[in-house]
């Protein structure tokens, strides 16, 4: 069975959905959810579901307590969903290939530092984009840099606002993150 760990900063909805798709999985599960947001609906969403949360402030990735903490558990995967914070370089070496994040947009459009969520979104609709979707990547040191591993594109050319593409790339954020984590995770056995 392997292990996933879940960093996220915000609602949850992507690390609830990727809990519930692992549940009853023989191939993974989550074990653990890292967040940076002591205020974040993340925290809720994983104590409903049985799925311890660490809570650590931005000091916690410099002085290594996070590190302490995933070197402990040794997760087979790291999987950023939501989470704001750039990953610290001593993480992304010693997990090297085995941290992956969701980007709501076709990298290398829309990515870089401060490039999130509705900002996305935002910039998406006010250069009247035909079209957009959801990037899976491998995390390096540079935001939204490392090795793309899935993508899939929607049709945003009647979106009469940001808003209604958000709700287009969150359908496919929760139809294909935990499908494409799932087949990542079956190709490592």
């Amino acid at each position: 069975m392997k292990d996933i760990v879940i960093f996220a900063s915000g609602s949850g909805t992507n690390a609830e959905n990727l809990i519930l798709h692992f549940r009853n999985s023989d191939i993974a599960r989550v074990s653990r959810v890292f967040c940076n947001n002591p205020k974040a609906g993340v925290i809720q969403k994983s104590d409903a579901l049985q799925v311890p949360v660490f809570i650590f402030s931005k000091d916690a990735f410099a002085d290594h307590t996070v590190l302490n903490e995933l070197n402990a558990m040794k997760p087979d995967l790291i999987v950023l969903a939501g989470f704001l914070l750039k990953f610290p370089d001593d993480i992304v070496r010693e997990y090297a290939g085995k941290i992956i994040n969701i980007h709501p947009a076709l990298l290398p459009k829309y990515g870089g530092k401060g490039m999130y969520g509705m900002h996305v979104h935002q910039a998406v609709y006010d250069n009247q984009e035909l079209e957009t979707g959801i990037s899976v990547h491998y995390v390096n040191e540079h935001y939204d840099e490392g090795g793309l591993i899935f993508q899939q594109k929607v049709d945003v050319s009647r979106c009469a606002s940001a808003d209604d593409i958000a709700a287009k790339i969150h359908g496919l954020e929760q139809k294909y993150f935990p499908k494409v984590i799932e087949l990542l995770l079956s190709k490592e056995e």
